[in-house]
C-alpha cells in the first residue's frame, strides 16, 4: 500500500503538470487495455507515474471477456468506474446504469442464464452490498455465476469523513460469505490480478456461484508503483465428472428397470445438455420430468411428462427407479406434507417402497452450513458427485452398451405407454385452459395462450418464472431451445423478476431474439427503476403484467390461517392486497421511458395489444402492457 497518509486526488493523470500536458500524454500513449485484446499473459510496462491502479485492474477485467458491468454508482469504486469508461473505452465491459444494487445483481443473474457466463457488477462499501445481498442469495441458490467487485476503503487515513466510516468495513465480503463461492481482499495490484482471474475461474467451475473481489479505494486511485505487473492467463477448469465405476452401476440399474423416470432440475448448463438428455431418454424410452429450473428437455417431446400442477414435485408413484439430474431438493421430490402444509409435519413418500434413487449432482462440492438451501437429508441408493451434464456422455454410452435386443424391445413397449399417457394429459390440459376463457379480469391460461399465439412464429425467449401465471406457459407452449426458458430465481426472493428479465433481454439482444417477461405486480414494485435502465440502454423487452393487484400467495396463506382459527376470511385483504389506490403500471412504464398500455381487462383486447407491444419491441424498445388478471 502507498505510504502517504492522505489522498493525492489532484495527482491523477498528471493534473499537477497541466491539463494540456496530461491530455497530450494520453493521446501519445495508447492505453494498455486497448492494445491487449488477446487475454493472454502480458507484462505491463509502467513507463510513467501518471497511471492509477484502476487502469491495471481494468486490464485484468478485460482479459476475462466480460461484456457488461451493471452498477449503481458509488464513491468507493469511483476510480475503477472512471478507468472503465475512459481508459477502457466503456467497452468489454460496458457500464450499465442501475438504480438499485439488487437490480444490478438480478440483471447479472438473468444475463448469465442466457449467455452462459458472468456479468460483472460493482457495489459500494457496506450499504451497496447490503442492498445487493438478497439478489446474491438468489443467484447462489440458483447456481448462477455473478462477478462482484466491491469497493471499500480499508486504510483509516483515507476515509474523508463520517460517510466513509459508515460505508467502510474491516472484512467487506463477510456479510455475504455464507452464500458466495469465494471472496478475496487484495492488498496489492499483483494480488488483485491473481485473485480477479482466480475468482472468475472459481465462479465458472460447476456448481456455478457468485464470487466477490474487493477493490480497495486507495489501490484504485493511487498511482502505480509496482514493477513487473502482468495480467495472469485465465484457464477455465473442466467440469467435474462422476466416477466411471459409479456411472456404470447407474447404467446397470437403469437398463434393468421396468419403469425408470428421469427428473432434471438444473442439468443443462449449455445447449448441449438438452441434446444429451434427449439422447438418454430415447435410449431408455423413459419418462422425463423437467422441473423447469432450466430449459432441460423439449416440452412437446413425446417422452416429456406434462406438469399437472407444480413441475417441482412430479408424480413418481409408478417409478421403480428415479434418476435425479441436478434436481431440486430431493426430499421434496420424494415426499410431501399432508393436510394444511404449514400446520404440522405429517409426511408421506411420493415413491413406492423399493424404488431406487440415483442422484447425479455437483452441488455437494460446494455445501455451506448456515443457509439451508440444501434441504433435508435423503437416503439415496447411488449418489454420483459430479456435474450432471458432464457425466451424461459416459452414462449414455454405458446404457447403450448394456442394452440387449430383449431389453430394447421392452423399452419400446414402455415408451409407447409413456407417450400415450403424456398425450392424454396434454389433451386434458388444453381442456382446462378453456375454463374462464372469457372472464374479466383475464384468466392466466388465456394470458399464456394469447401470448403464445403472437410469439410462436418468432425467435422468442421467455425470461420469467412461469409459476406465477400458474405454469400455463409450461403447459401450453412449445419449448425446444436453451434460451426458450431460464427458470426461476433460486431462493424465491421477490424483486428478481423485472431486473433478471432486463439482463436476459440484454443477452438476447445481439441475437435478435424477442424477449418476453410475464411480470408479477408484487415483484416489480421492489425496484421498478430497472425499467429506466432498459429504456436508457435500449434493451428490447416485452413486459406483460400479471396484475392481480395483490401479493396473492400471502393472501391465500392468511385466508388459510384465518380458516384454521375459525375467524373467516373477510379481513384477509389487509396487508396483502395492492389497491386503494390501484397502481397504474402503464403510466409507470411511460414515466421510465417505455411504451406503456393498459390496464387491459377485456380478453378480446389482449391479442391486439400484444401485437402492438411486439411491434415496439421489434423496433428496439422496451414495452409494458398492464393486464388485469385472475389471481391464479
Amino acid at each position: 500500500m502507498p505510504k502517504s497518509t492522505k489522498p493525492n486526488y489532484k495527482s491523477r493523470r498528471g493534473f499537477l503538470t497541466g491539463a494540456a500536458a496530461g491530455a497530450a500524454g494520453l493521446i501519445a500513449r495508447p492505453p494498455i487495455a486497448m492494445a491487449q485484446q488477446s487475454g493472454g499473459s502480458a507484462k505491463v510496462e509502467v513507463s510513467t507515474p501518471q497511471r492509477p491502479g484502476a487502469d491495471f485492474m481494468m486490464d485484468v477485467i478485460k482479459s476475462l471477456g466480460i461484456e457488461y458491468c451493471a452498477t449503481n454508482p458509488g464513491t468507493s469504486f469511483r476510480g475503477l468506474h472512471e478507468s472503465m469508461i475512459n481508459y477502457g473505452g466503456n467497452k468489454d465491459p460496458e457500464l450499465l446504469t442501475c438504480l438499485h444494487e439488487e437490480s444490478s445483481v438480478a440483471m447479472a443473474h438473468g444475463y448469465a442464464k442466457i449467455e452462459g457466463k458472468p456479468m460483472m457488477i460493482m457495489a459500494h462499501g457496506t450499504v451497496g452490498l447490503q442492498h445487493a445481498s438478497m439478489a446474491i442469495y438468489n443467484a447462489y441458490a440458483d447456481r448462477v455465476p455473478v462477478y462482484i467487485i466491491l469497493g471499500n476503503i480499508l486504510d483509516i487515513n483515507y476515509r474523508r469523513g463520517s460517510a466513509d466510516w459508515y460505508h467502510s468495513v474491516q472484512d467487506a465480503p463477510s456479510m455475504v460469505r455464507d452464500y458466495v463461492k469465494w471472496d478475496d481482499t487484495p492488498v496489492t495490484l499483483s494480488h488483485f490480478g491473481e485473485s480477479a482471474v482466480r475468482a472468475y475461474k472459481i465462479a465458472m467451475t460447476p456448481p456455478y456461484e457468485p464470487v466477490v473481489i474487493v477493490a480497495d479505494g486507495v489501490l484504485q486511485e493511487e498511482l502505480i508503483t509496482e514493477k513487473n505487473l502482468r495480467v495472469p492467463k485465465l484457464s477455465v477448469s473442466s467440469p467435474p465428472q462422476g466416477d466411471s465405476s459409479a456411472v456404470m452401476d447407474a447404467a446397470k440399474v437403469l437398463v434393468a428397470a421396468e419403469n425408470p423416470v428421469i427428473v432434471a432440475g438444473r442439468l443443462a448448463r449449455t445447449p448441449h445438455g438438452i441434446d444429451l438428455l434427449v439422447e438418454l431418454a430415447e435410449a431408455l424410452q423413459a419418462r422425463v420430468y423437467d422441473q423447469r429450473l432450466r430449459m432441460n428437455f423439449p416440452s412437446r417431446h413425446p417422452l416429456s411428462a406434462p406438469p399437472v400442477s407444480d413441475p417441482i414435485t412430479p408424480n413418481l408413484s409408478d417409478a421403480d427407479v428415479v434418476l435425479a439430474l441436478e434436481a431440486q431438493e430431493l426430499w421434496t421430490l420424494t415426499n410431501k406434507m399432508s393436510g394444511l402444509n404449514r400446520f404440522g409435519m405429517e409426511t408421506q413418500p411420493t415413491i413406492k417402497p423399493g424404488t431406487k434413487l440415483i442422484n447425479v449432482s455437483a452441488v455437494e462440492l460446494n455445501h455451506k452450513s448456515n443457509y439451508q438451501d440444501f434441504g433435508r437429508y435423503v437416503e439415496v441408493d447411488l449418489n454420483i458427485t459430479g456435474d450432471a451434464e458432464a457425466t451424461l456422455p459416459a452414462l449414455i454410452e454405458a446404457v447403450k452398451k448394456l442394452t440387449t435386443s430383449d431389453r430394447r424391445r421392452a423399452f419400446e413397449q414402455r415408451g409407447a405407454k409413456v407417450i400415450e399417457a403424456n398425450q392424454k394429459q396434454r389433451e386434458r390440459t388444453r381442456d382446462l385452459a378453456a375454463v374462464a376463457w372469457d372472464a374479466s379480469p383475464i384468466s392466466t391460461a388465456r394470458l399464456a395462450a394469447e401470448l403464445w399465439a403472437q410469439v410462436k412464429n418468432e425467435d422468442w425467449s421467455l425470461v420469467s418464472n412461469d409459476r406465477y401465471p400458474s405454469y400455463w406457459p409450461t403447459k401450453l407452449w412449445d419449448f425446444k431451445k436453451h434460451y426458450h426458458y431460464i427458470g426461476a430465481q433460486g431462493a424465491a426472493g421477490i424483486g428478481y423478476g423485472a431486473p433478471a428479465a432486463v439482463g436476459a433481454a440484454l443477452a438476447n439482444r445481439k441475437h435478435g431474439r424477442l424477449t418476453v417477461n410475464i411480470q408479477p405486480d408484487g415483484d416489480i414494485n421492489y425496484a421498478p427503476g430497472v425499467l429506466w435502465t432498459a429504456a436508457h440502454h435500449n434493451i428490447p423487452l416485452l413486459n406483460i403484467m400479471h396484475n392481480n393487484r395483490a401479493y396473492h400467495q400471502e393472501h391465500m396463506y392468511v385466508q388459510m390461517v384465518a380458516n384454521k382459527n375459525d375467524r373467516g376470511i373477510d379481513r384477509s385483504h389487509i396487508g396483502t392486497v395492492l389497491g386503494s389506490p390501484n397502481i397504474d403500471y402503464a403510466m409507470m412504464a411511460k414515466t421510465y421511458g417505455l411504451y406503456g398500455e393498459g390496464p387491459i381487462s377485456d380478453p378480446r383486447e389482449l391479442g391486439p395489444a400484444i401485437r402492438r407491444g411486439i411491434e415496439r419491441v421489434k423496433k428496439g424498445e422496451p414495452a409494458l402492457l398492464d393486464v388485469l388478471t385472475q389471481p391464479r
